[in-house]
């Protein structure tokens, strides 16, 4: 992995051999002092203090802290350790994380820290490092579901690195378009880096304008996609396909629509569960020294506060008696059961069904947060696509009609898994393996109860994602929603899932107060899928109908 800094080499990094790692430290190692030794000395020569990293330095500087804390091989964490300390003796200043932990929902101390876990989840941590050549915030996060993650790093590889119609900078490019629809500088930031990394021109990073036209031809669809996937048509499709010199093909549109939901969803994730910014990018570190208290006023101004301010209160910032939250958790289980007892005695008939599909959807216009706290700080984005003003709009605002989408018509099983399969081989079967996955992990608990048959509560949280996108099920009763998912509940999904960027941590405490850390990651996986599916069946329904 060749950076910009010009003699520094990080491939080797990457490598499972202990012998070539060592190698490839040695020479970052050589490389990084002898940066660090020129730049101290001339500064000595003119007399002037040696204030911060220059010339390329300071990333490689910043590179080394994120290995120092976030590598599964701990030679390379301490020997980068180490070049870190020599830097620091030659009277430069290097650079130290910013926050606390993975995720600015979750403390710290509640995730899984590199170097202890076992023997699973490391082989996870090396495989994710070996690929990515990093063990991102996302990943230490997903990691408390190891078998989803086994999953998803399997997806993410294939489509990013594996053979396919795209070439490797498109798929980057693609992603960055993805992500800063919801303004996710996060993982705008890692893409921009990797887009780099693999040979994508710098020019393009100034604006889609500058990108090819082929790529700002998928603008209207990235937008779309994002925002009002029910307004897609074949029309979208064959505008596409025909445009003569930028055309894209059928398989190209496939990996591109694949790419788009990936990361729109993604995005809902790195939102839904507070991922901060990694600590070699942007907002994850400091060159400043740390004040007596462990953080200096520039800090604050930035949006970054200790961590006895961040996490003063677990339960969030209205504090909850521990006997109410209880009575939440026994509330909901026994909705569950009542619930079960009454699918045995009487099922209602199909016009019922269809009226409180409807209801429902109705209803889910009107579910929206008053928040007023800022969400998450991030740089503008909005360069890297066209239309800013474009966003999530409900279904019959403004007297528009949105028909309902009938799963039954049209399902991923029967027919959007087949597509995609055909064009993109093997991709169906790994989106597949996903979806199933995050559906019916379970592990049989709910907060401090074991034993427990959750499948009830999961069906609803995924049948009303795609109630809000219009997608029905014939055999679902969707009165059981209104029953199993409460307004904070609500306003939670529909904001991870429609305006993921207006996310807080207000929000992700005010739901399920008395459940795990773990167990509310566990909710995302369901929005994440969830979210993707929707967003792929209207695609993919279009694909088809211009086919036929």
């Amino acid at each position: 992995m060749e950076e910009r800094e010009g003699e520094v080499r990080w491939d080797g990094l990457c490598s499972r051999d202990a012998a070539a790692r060592d190698a490839a430290l040695d020479t970052i190692g050589q490389a990084v002092l002898r940066r660090a030794e020129s730049i101290a000395s001339g500064a000595a020569a003119d007399g002037l203090p040696v204030l911060a990293a220059r010339d390329g330095l300071g990333e490689a500087l910043a590179r080394l802290l994120m290995l120092s804390k976030r590598c599964p091989f701990p030679d390379v964490r301490e020997k980068s350790e180490a070049i870190l300390s020599g830097v620091q003796e030659l009277g430069i200043r290097i650079p130290r994380p910013l926050g606390h932990g993975p995720s600015r929902f979750i403390p710290e101390k509640e995730t899984i820290q590199v170097g202890k876990e076992d023997a699973t989840m490391h082989t996870l941590f090396a495989e994710s490092f070996a690929t990515l050549g990093r063990l991102d915030n996302v990943t230490l996060v997903m990691v408390f579901h190891p078998q989803y993650l086994e999953s998803f790093l399997k997806t993410q590889h294939y489509l990013l690195q594996m053979d396919g119609p795209l070439p490797l900078h498109y798929r980057h490019y693609i992603g960055i378009m993805a992500a800063a629809r919801h303004q996710c500088s996060y993982l705008v930031n890692l893409h921009v880096n990797d887009f780099l990394h693999v040979g994508g021109d710098p020019k393009w990073l100034n604006g889609l304008e500058n990108a090819p036209q082929k790529l700002q031809n998928l603008g209207e669809l990235n937008k779309m996609l994002a925002h009002r996937p029910w307004l897609i048509t074949k029309e979208h499709i064959e505008q596409l396909l025909k445009t003569e010199e930028n055309s894209w093909s059928l398989a190209e549109l496939i990996h591109a629509v694949v790419l788009l939901t990936h990361y729109h969803s993604l995005a809902s994730f790195t939102f839904g569960c507070g991922i901060s910014p990694e600590i070699d990018c942007e907002g994850g570190h400091t060159f400043r020294p740390p004040s007596v208290s462990n953080y200096c006023i520039c800090d604050i101004t930035n949006g970054y506060h200790g961590v006895d301010e961040i996490h003063a209160s677990p339960a969030g910032i209205i504090p909850v008696s521990s006997t109410e939250s209880v009575c939440e958790v026994e509330a909901l289980m026994e909705k569950m059961k009542q619930l079960q007892e009454c699918r045995d005695e009487e099922e209602a008939s199909q016009e019922e069904m269809a009226t409180r599909f409807e209801r429902e959807k109705r209803e889910s216009m009107f579910v929206c947060s008053s928040e007023d706290e800022e969400s998450a700080a991030t740089r503008d984005v909005s360069r890297h696509f066209e239309d800013t003003s474009y966003g999530y709009k409900d279904f019959s605002r403004h007297g528009m009609h949105v028909p309902t989408f009938r799963a039954q018509d049209y399902s991923w099983e029967d027919h959007g898994y087949s597509l995609v399969n055909r064009l993109y081989p093997d991709v169906g079967q790994l989106l597949d393996e996903k979806f199933h996955i995050a559906y019916n992990l379970t592990y049989n608990t709910m907060a401090m109860h074991k034993d427990v048959d959750t499948s009830m509560l999961r069906r609803a949280i995924w049948n009303y994602i795609h109630c809000m996108f219009g997608i029905r099920y014939d055999d679902y009763d969707y009165g059981e929603i209104n029953q199993l998912l409460d307004r904070s509940f609500k306003v939670y999904i529909k904001t991870v899932v429609c305006t993921p960027e207006k996310t807080t941590k207000r929000m992700y405490d005010s739901f399920w107060r008395q459940f795990e850390h773990s167990e509310k990651v566990h909710v995302n996986l369901l929005l994440v899928e969830a979210r993707m599916q929707a967003e792929l069946l209207y695609a993919l329904r279009a694909i088809t109908r211009y086919m036929t």
